[in-house]
């Protein structure tokens, strides 16, 4: 009898295990497909780059590389008329610059609301949160003129500056500090008698390093690619960013028009932003996880 019994719990748990192993695999064959789907459209992208004008209108899809990688790469960045080089350099500037002051203030912020319990705070918190809902399309009018009104047209200052106050990234920044940061460690540090900046900096900072590596990635592709304010403030040429280049090489009149010098554009525009992903992406799982589940 007992044998019996033995074998049932036994058969139950085989069966079991077949089943996890079996949804395991299931997963790991959709997740693959998925990843691969996503990547096939930056592999052709990238295999057009190295092809001419004539090959990609002549055969259209192509799964190998061609040979004007070297030609279409020397002509993007000799074009007298759109100057790609700059375009990259003013690209880094603001994203740079945006990275530095939305995740620097932000983690602030998010540290003066989280740490001190002042009155109003929760008014403070659902203030911002109401800000985060509005577009910056709704704000951009006003914003153009005020700008236009501080002469401060074609300069990276507005691109730049206004990323201290990022809803987003203090919304973030205060979830993981809510389920990483005990404010006894703050009152320790307090105890010792360190001031506050001190305690950010040196204490508070090195825990949030996670969530700050995901917020940079974030901030750094998302100013990395934002078109819209730049050419509103933007109009002369050797201060555009890499967005409105490209935007530039896609208008051309379709006599001087090459594909492969447009997919080579476009490629040149994506590396940077692939660089400073697989730089930090060995945060973003638990950075995500962290400010995501409040414990």
């Amino acid at each position: 009898m007992a044998d019996k019994r033995y074998d049932l719990v036994d058969g139950v748990y085989n069966e079991r295990k077949f089943w996890l192993n079996f949804r395991r695999v299931i997963a790991y064959v959709c997740l693959t497909l998925m990843c691969l789907l996503c990547l096939f459209f930056f592999y052709i992208m990238f295999i057009n780059a190295t092809r001419s004008h004539y090959d990609i209108m002549k055969s259209g899809l192509s799964f190998l590389p061609g040979g004007s990688l070297v030609e279409n790469f020397n002509a993007i960045i000799n074009d007298g008329t759109i100057p790609l080089g700059r375009g990259l350099l003013n690209s880094l500037i603001v994203s740079v610059g945006t990275v530095l002051c939305s995740v620097y203030f932000s983690a602030m912020t998010a540290y003066g609301v989280h740490v001190y319990d002042f009155k109003g705070r929760k008014f403070v918190f659902n203030f911002i949160l109401l800000v985060m809902t509005i577009h910056t399309q709704v704000t951009a009018l006003g914003f153009v003129n005020l700008m236009n009104s501080w002469n401060l047209s074609n300069n990276f200052i507005p691109l730049i500056i206004p990323a201290i106050a990022s809803p987003t990234v203090f919304f973030f920044m205060k979830q993981y500090m809510d389920s990483s940061l005990p404010i006894d460690i703050v009152e320790a540090a307090r105890i010792d008698g360190a001031n506050e900046f001190r305690t950010f900096n040196t204490i508070v900072m090195p825990i949030l390093k996670p969530a700050m590596a995901v917020q940079g990635i974030f901030s750094f592709v998302a100013s990395w690619n934002n078109y819209f304010t730049p050419n509103l403030l933007i109009t002369k040429t050797e201060l555009k960013t890499l967005p409105i280049m490209v935007y530039m090489w896609r208008c051309k009149d379709f006599a001087s028009l090459n594909f492969g010098h447009v997919y080579m554009v476009i490629s040149v525009s994506i590396l940077p932003v692939m660089i400073v992903y697989f730089c930090l992406s060995k945060f973003i799982v638990g950075g995500v996880t962290l400010g995501a589940v409040k414990g």
